[in-house]
């Protein structure tokens, strides 16, 4: 069963108008070719219209939509000979992020990412996506290993965020992110991220710090979610769509303040619509990149990386105009 959203309600009424007339054409020997040739313009024409003027909150919803191709999707279209690679050789194996060596067009590279589930069984296994400490070390101990053999790492960024449950906190959530950005940072390989769904906090950031970060056009990248945005500053859960607007979570947002480095094109409606081709366009941009830091020495790439996040938030405060008063005080003269 295909879901929609409330903005997409006149592209299935087109839908339906047109099933009609097709019915109809089989039903009896009337020819309504041409009425089915109009409306399906009328149809596409409408899809163009809506989908190239999404506010800020339908393409959150579009970015969380259950049938939206997830990381082992997009490994199966993009990668050859996945393995994957479990344990954090400290607590267990978290399903919430998954990690493995592969190859794209020949060149071995080291892939890592957060991963959803279908059913509400799958989610339970994984977690929503929300990873625990572990998932973040496992992330990290593969990293270390794409250093030792010198393997360009890239990464599929989908969480809300990390699994803020206690037990999280016990084992130190905050710690393992933190190590995370930390050694990232100073990797002498490659690394490129990939948002590809929701890109929630430090949750995303965990295996973010990257040399490039591409994003699809429909997803989000943010320090919170609009719903956890409008419930502390606007005292109101609801008015999340408002707080969407506000946070600047686009891609098209987040290429002009720089956090971004490429928006990767969707197909029209979004990348549930055709996983094949929104795969393609994502292999496209990871073998442009790769083939840049191909031949790049490690020292520029750890310093790269440095400077890409060092300079992100960097403005220039202007001093104010000073407005002459038109109408000065007479001086009193002294008597």
């Amino acid at each position: 069963m295909e879901i929609t959203f409330d903005f997409e309600n006149p592209i299935v009424d087109m839908d339906k108008k047109i099933e009609a007339l097709k019915k109809a054409v089989q039903n009896g020997d009337i020819d309504l070719s041409d009425q089915i040739k109009d409306l399906e313009k009328t149809k596409n024409e409408l899809k163009q219209k809506i989908y190239n003027s999404l506010s800020a909150w339908q393409r959150v919803q579009i970015a969380r939509h259950p049938q939206r191709p997830y990381f082992t999707d997009y490994v199966n279209f993009i990668f050859e000979d996945f393995i994957e690679l479990s344990g954090d050789r400290v607590f267990g194996d978290d399903k919430a992020i998954l990690c493995g060596i592969a190859s794209i067009n020949g060149k071995s590279v080291v892939v890592i990412g957060h991963q959803k589930g279908r059913t509400l069984e799958e989610n339970m296994d994984r977690n929503f996506g929300m990873a625990h400490p572990e998932g973040y070390r496992k992330a990290m101990r593969i990293m270390k290993i794409a250093e030792k053999f010198n393997r360009p790492i890239i990464t599929f960024i989908d969480t809300a965020g990390a699994y803020p449950g206690i037990a999280a906190e016990e084992r130190g959530q905050a710690e393992a992110i933190a190590r995370n950005l930390r050694d990232m940072s100073d990797l002498k390989v490659p690394i490129i991220s990939v948002v590809i769904g929701e890109g929630g906090s430090g949750g995303a950031l965990g295996i973010g710090v990257s040399n490039i970060v591409l994003c699809l056009e429909n997803a989000y990248y943010s320090v919170i979610s609009p719903e956890g945005c409008a419930a502390i500053l606007l005292r109101d859960g609801s008015k999340a769509s408002q707080a969407a607007s506000a946070m600047k979570l686009t891609a098209k947002d987040l290429l002009s303040l720089k956090v971004i480095d490429e928006i990767i094109k969707e197909p029209l409606g979004g990348a549930h619509y055709d996983y094949e081709k929104t795969a393609l366009n994502i292999k496209t941009s990871l073998n442009k990149y790769l083939a840049i830091y191909e031949t790049m020495p490690k020292r520029k790439i750890v310093e790269e990386r440095y400077l890409k996040f060092r300079n992100m938030g960097i403005y220039e405060d202007k001093p104010k105009k000073v407005v002459k008063n038109k109408y000065p005080k007479k001086k009193k003269k002294r008597l």
